[in-house]
């Protein structure tokens, strides 16, 4: 059956990954809703078949909006969220306007329409784990959120179980790592250390660069959701991530070297206030009881795909490049 999907932050990087996959790999038909912050980009979603796309900007806050939107479809994905942890350090207003009450007020539609929701979130939720310690965040650990980004999220997936609970709504949660790949906005991690050593500029480390984070594609991520989506077990949880844990130093070293750079050509720069330790995901449940796999089980060859996307896509970053440095460089970061 050919599906209507609502995408909240369609034009966002991990929300406009999923747009491409559901349209390459479905006949569903997508609408986004995004409020196109900085972090929205139009540019993520051109060359979409205009039969089978269409744009609406909006805040998800708006009830009225929201309302008529979930009247035209069949489900929703919501990944439309305030997400840059240092942003929330700066000021954590707007994560509670679009992670809690934004979250809120798709719940209420989604009430009320009786439609499926999927609502993805992070493993930031689950604070960090220390550098030796063997274990990984399950669908079991418990809430420790360190930030007012992950904070709200974890305010927001509690909204989502109790939603379900309190008034039967037909949802999933889906927790995933650190996405990497396509149309990601410069000032994250890894597009920023390869636009560096493409603008010839030295990329930056954060303190020693030990803190550990799980990579995954954004197209496993988005082949995962859908997995989710089509098999999922109302009112559960699933982790998504691909095995991809890898420290910040070694992440920067392996752009450098895959881009023809020395492999110590990088600056090390004041750590992050509250920099969380280490992220790492156990996929278990979503691997063995939905049958998800990753495409990317190599992360050298998932950073060599996206170190290509961004030397062949320059006119996607470059408007934003210059204000991202200038803005770091305030911050001696």
């Amino acid at each position: 059956m050919v599906r209507k999907l609502l995408v909240t932050g369609g034009a966002g990087f991990i929300g406009s990954n999923f747009v491409h996959h559901v349209l390459a790999h479905t006949d569903d038909h997508v609408t986004v809703l995004d409020k196109l912050t900085y972090a929205g980009n139009l540019a993520s979603l051109d060359g979409l078949p205009e039969d089978r796309f269409r744009f609406v900007e909006g805040d998800i806050a708006d009830q009225g909006l929201v309302d008529t939107l979930f009247g035209e479809v069949d489900a929703v994905v919501h990944y439309a969220a305030e997400s840059h942890n240092d942003n929330s350090l700066n000021d954590p207003r707007p994560f509670l306007d679009t992670n809690i009450i934004g979250t809120y007020t798709l719940l209420e539609a989604a009430r009320k329409h009786d439609r499926r929701f999927h609502h993805i979130s992070t493993d930031e939720v689950y604070g960090d784990l220390e550098l030796d310690d063997p274990a990984r965040f399950t669908e079991n650990t418990p809430y420790n959120p360190s930030s007012p980004y992950s904070s709200t999220k974890a305010g927001s997936d509690l909204l989502v179980r109790a939603w379900v609970r309190s008034f039967g709504v037909i949802a999933t949660i889906s927790n995933c790592s650190n996405n990497y790949g396509p149309y990601q906005h410069v000032e994250k991690f890894i597009p920023r250390q390869i636009t560096n050593v493409i603008r010839g500029i030295r990329p930056k480390l954060y303190g020693a660069g030990e803190n550990v984070r799980d990579w995954i594609h954004a197209d496993d991520h988005s082949s995962a959701v859908l997995t989710i989506l089509n098999n999922g077990v109302i009112g559960e949880t699933y982790l998504i991530g691909a095995d991809g844990e890898k420290n910040n130093k070694d992440v920067v070293e392996l752009i450098l070297t895959t881009m023809g750079q020395p492999r110590d050509a990088y600056d090390h720069v004041t750590d992050r206030p509250g920099h969380d330790l280490r992220y790492a995901i156990d996929s278990t449940k979503l691997r063995t009881e939905l049958g998800w796999t990753p495409k990317y089980q190599n992360f050298e060859q998932g950073i060599t795909n996206t170190i290509t996307w961004y030397q062949n896509n320059e006119p996607w970053w470059a408007p934003t490049k210059d204000g991202v440095e200038a803005f770091y460089a305030t911050r001696g970061q």
